[in-house]
């Protein structure tokens, strides 16, 4: 048996990725895992449980200590299920705070028990106007604190680089603006 692939498409909010991953899941006839669907009702449910707003994430230390990590851990041990079984996975997820770590997706695979996989990262990249264009035009409630302090958001999300070993990188331009892949 061959060792299936797993897919992880990264970018910023609005870049795109869904999109793109979304048609990886199909043309490879894989498991599509998304952060956003898998939790953003437990979140959501967490963050007002606790008195946050639930829109308010990226400065919000509650959620990026305590409740992002699980997020991310459910994500990676799903994806290790589907692995097991031989399947191949896309996974939709932005993974900001971890791509600075060239160590991630090995620990992740050691730590979830993953079998041996060929796994590809590619990274939606987009312009700050465009994607201050497409946060707008979509409307979601989370992305109203990141176009209220843009600069600060940015300057945090717009420039990460993945920097992940053991993995097949590249990147994709994505500035249709239209939101259809280029």
């Amino acid at each position: 048996m061959n060792a299936p692939t797993l897919h992880i498409v990264v970018g910023t909010a609005g870049s795109g990725k869904t999109t793109v991953a979304q048609r990886l899941a199909r043309q490879h006839g894989a498991a599509y895992l998304d952060k956003d669907t898998m939790s953003a009702r437990f979140v959501e449910a967490a963050l007002v449980s606790a008195g946050y707003d639930p829109g308010d994430r990226e400065a919000n230390r509650f959620y990026l200590d305590k409740i992002l990590p699980l997020e991310y851990d459910s994500l990676l041990d799903v994806a290790g299920a589907n692995l097991r079984l031989g399947r191949p996975v896309v996974i939709d997820a932005p993974f900001s705070p971890y791509l600075s770590d060239p160590a991630f997706i090995a620990e992740a695979a050691e730590r979830f028990d993953w079998p041996q996989a060929d796994v590809e990262v590619l990274q939606v990249r987009v312009s700050p106007a465009t994607l201050q264009d497409r946060l707008r035009k979509r409307g979601l409630k989370r992305d109203q604190v990141k176009l209220a302090h843009w600069d600060e958001y940015w300057a945090v999300h717009g420039e990460l680089r993945c920097a992940w070993t053991g993995v097949r990188l590249s990147e994709l331009s994505n500035d249709a603006q239209d939101g259809d892949i280029r």
